[in-house]
């Protein structure tokens, strides 16, 4: 588990900030949930026979004897609180989330025991209408972020009927070449078998190529859905690739499942992935809904986000003052700015002016304002230019009356 230091958390800031942009443009609303939820939930809504249940939860009894889990992922406490709170009664539900969440797993790049997660969830639509809506709201946010190599992966599992007829086949097609396959997927061969199509091992996934494929065994009616998503996703003139061995990680997925994955990320490359679960609130206690959602980890966002890209949250200006007076003053000024919507970052240390200002060109503030006892004298406060992009302003010194935070405010915001 890491620690986010503000060199990070400004990146994060900005990530988070874009992304509620493009949420409440396409009309989604956010929803929050506890961390810890009953362990039930989890073993019940994601599969027993899952990696996230069978080996990577934080599980434990609490004082009331009641086997509580930390959420290893959004999806199935946001249905636990929809039907709680009985949203689905009020029709359709969009909604977002985001949040820590956490896995007992080996730690690598991207990938902590503590990571976090910017979540959508659709409850209520069906169409495949909705299943491109939701994958362009997630295309159209990273491509904003300007990542590049990114790609749109799809594949359909079909319902759960289509899955449980391939399943009889994969398992007998597993079975008769168990000895080639690696340890991990002989280990999922009876838990979770279409996990096997999911290996990263590249010894199992060249064996895979000779085995029977999902889209094999799917209804006539499920072929037609995904032809007319990926007639959507056309129409939205998002590139996509089909990749048949795509199923996600959790069983209660159906239908669409789609990964955005990074060129840029080595073997972790996804970066969104999601699906539609159309019996998961039924399973859950409520009633048939069809939903789709997909999640972003923001670890492995951040490592794709350009380090040239300036995030720095830049003050306008920094305050520069020295003595008792000037002190207060220089209090009552920047306050003053910042209930007028400009950032002032004030200097509260009282060293000498030198130091102040090696920490005001630290900061990258485009002005420095300094009050001194001959500033105070003169009821004055001083007034410098710090960048020279702007050939304007380059090299620019004057002075303002205290009083005067008008002229003040409108030469800061000038640039």
């Amino acid at each position: 588990m890491a620690d986010l230091l503000p060199i990070h958390t400004d990146r994060w800031q900005f990530v988070e900030d874009l992304v509620r942009i493009h949420f409440k443009k396409a009309g989604l609303q956010e929803i929050r949930t506890p961390l810890i939820e009953a362990t039930e939930l989890f073993s019940r809504g994601i599969g027993e026979a899952t990696d996230v249940v069978s080996k990577e939860m934080y599980s434990f009894v609490d004082r009331g004897d009641r086997s509580c889990t930390l959420r290893p992922e959004g999806t199935a406490s946001v249905v636990r609180a929809v039907l709680q709170h009985g949203l689905l009664n009020q029709g359709p539900q969009r909604l977002w989330y985001g949040g820590p969440m956490f896995r007992y797993e080996r730690p690598q790049a991207g990938r902590q025991r503590q990571f976090h997660q910017i979540g959508v969830e659709f409850f209520g639509l069906s169409s495949v209408r909705s299943d491109a809506e939701l994958i362009s709201i997630a295309w159209d946010f990273l491509q904003d972020l300007g990542l590049s190599g990114l790609k749109l992966e799809l594949n359909s599992l079909g319902t759960f009927e289509d899955r449980k007829k391939y399943h009889s086949r994969i398992v007998s097609w597993l079975e008769d070449h168990y000895k080639m396959l690696d340890k991990d997927s002989q280990e999922r061969l009876y838990k979770n078998p279409l996990r096997v199509l999911d290996t990263k091992n590249p010894t199992t996934q060249k064996l895979l190529e000779e085995a029977p494929m999902l889209k094999e065994s799917l209804s006539m009616d499920s072929l037609q859905r995904f032809a007319d998503l990926q007639f959507a996703l056309k129409k939205l003139e998002i590139p996509f690739e089909i990749n048949n061995k795509l199923v996600r990680g959790l069983d209660y997925y159906c239908h669409t499942a789609f990964e955005i994955t990074s060129t840029n990320l080595g073997s972790q490359s996804t970066v969104c992935g999601g699906g539609r679960y159309d019996q998961l609130v039924e399973e859950l206690g409520g009633p048939g809904t069809p939903s789709i959602g997909w999640a972003i980890g923001m670890e492995r966002l951040m490592m794709l986000l350009d380090e040239n890209i300036d995030i720095q949250n830049v003050p306008n200006a920094y305050f520069v003052n020295r003595g008792e007076d000037a002190c207060i003053q220089a209090l009552v000024i920047a306050r003053k700015l910042r209930t007028l919507g400009l950032t002032v970052e004030l200097d509260n240390s009282q060293a000498a002016f030198q130091k102040q200002f090696k920490r005001a060109n630290r900061s990258k503030a485009k002005w420095v304002l300094i009050l001194g006892e001959n500033e105070i004298l003169k009821g004055e406060v001083l007034v410098k230019c710090l960048t020279s992009t702007n050939k304007q302003f380059e090299n620019l010194e004057t002075s303002f009356d205290i009083s005067d935070i008008d002229g003040l405010v409108k030469l800061l915001k000038s640039f």
